[in-house]
């Protein structure tokens, strides 16, 4: 195929090459979980929108929306060189922890938590965007480092990097966010060849500073938050702590093997499972439903990481192994965050499940780090012959 070519860090690359790489299946994977998410969307809102279906109110036509953009930029992404993302990392590094800084002082404030834009009727979630940045610096750092995480001194300094960010989200205060971050840290320095023993003093040392973190830095609301991992029901009378985890419960268990069926879940339809459209989607899911439903949900999950780590095996250098092991890491805890949290076995935070729960900020950060996947892929081959 012909194409205009251009250079970029000594490898020539054409901007129209490569669609015969393009993952399809990946493509495929995470449109179906969209398409999955928006029933589900439509169902969860039932109970609190009754009006018409194309209006941009409507929860799920709003995501829709957003999803066809996210598409767009997905495709636009991925005809670009992604060194060019990694070249400018620490920019795009940068920008993400001043927005962080930023978002402390005039963020939007709800649910205890400030991590919001507040722009109108949009909010835009800052740590979204920093995740990818993230993901950019830890590779370009590796990269530049001769992709190896064997040296101690390399290893700390990569903690740090991702410990920044980690440590802003942690204030708003968001917990699940914070643990994602690190999460995206681990899965890097695995791939980068990280010794094992450096990991086990990392994972000592945050053993030992719990119970200063326990008395010092958690805040009293996140401390009943998972108190009531143990007894939820403690509380079960009233709109505190334990309430959502007692409701996520009875909705995922309500739905046995094949659910009580589309807008007919007890939980949702009558207003009781909160923020059923975002952080609870999966209780909507196992509600209407049921097992089999949870189990196609997680079939296309596993289909979708499988395309990203086939990604990371056939990039055709360390910059591109370590972006896509790091998006790998992002799309695979922030599902299991959000699941956890509706099976009450973990605290319950602000984490999206990925391309299914509402949310414009989260949708069109994963659609690009798709583009970013897509990328790495269509110049694995022409990047091998330099």
């Amino acid at each position: 195929m012909s194409s205009t070519t251009w250079s970029f860090g000594g490898h020539r690359t054409g901007v129209f090459q490569g669609w015969d790489r393009f993952d399809y299946v990946l493509t495929f994977a995470a449109l179906a979980l969209v398409a999955f998410g928006l029933v589900l969307i439509y169902s969860g809102a039932s109970s609190t929108y009754t009006g018409p279906i194309a209006s941009l109110a409507n929860p799920a036509a709003r995501q829709a929306v957003f999803a066809a953009i996210g598409v767009c930029l997905m495709l636009a992404v991925s005809k670009f060189d992604y060194h060019f993302l990694t070249h400018y990392a620490w920019v795009l590094y940068i920008i993400g922890i001043l927005s962080l800084v930023f978002i402390l002082g005039v963020g939007h404030t709800a649910f205890g938590s400030t991590r919001w834009f507040d722009l109108g009727p949009i909010q835009v979630q800052p740590s979204e965007f920093a995740k990818l940045a993230t993901i950019l610096a830890l590779a370009k750092y590796f990269g530049d480092h001769g992709g190896d995480a064997r040296d101690l001194r390399t290893l700390i300094t990569s903690f740090l990097i991702a410990a920044v960010p980690a440590g802003l989200v942690f204030i708003e205060p968001d917990l699940g966010t914070s643990v994602v971050f690190m999460a995206i840290w681990l899965g890097v320095v695995i791939v980068a060849g990280a010794r094992r023993t450096h990991l086990l003093v990392f994972a000592g040392l945050f053993i030992a500073i719990l119970p200063f973190a326990w008395t010092f830095l958690i805040s009293d609301y996140q401390v009943e938050r998972i108190s009531v991992l143990i007894d939820p029901y403690n509380d079960q009378n009233g709109r505190g702590a334990g309430y959502n985890n007692i409701q996520s419960e009875i909705a995922v268990g309500s739905g046995e093997w094949f659910g009580k069926g589309l807008m007919n879940g007890d939980q949702t339809k009558f207003g009781y499972l909160p923020v059923a459209t975002k952080d609870f989607i999966f209780s909507v899911l196992g509600e209407e439903t049921g097992f089999v439903g949870a189990m196609v949900l997680f079939a296309l999950f596993i289909l979708l990481l499988m395309r990203g780590i086939r990604t990371a095996k056939i990039a055709g250098d360390t910059s591109g192994q370590l972006v896509a092991s790091g998006i790998v890491m992002l799309i695979l805890f922030q599902a299991f965050i959000n699941i956890a949290v509706n099976l009450s076995l973990f605290p319950v935070t602000g984490i999206p499940l990925p391309f299914v729960s509402a949310g414009g900020s989260s949708l069109l950060t994963l659609f690009i780090a798709l583009g970013i996947l897509q990328s790495v892929a269509m110049r694995h081959r022409a990047y091998r012959q330099y």
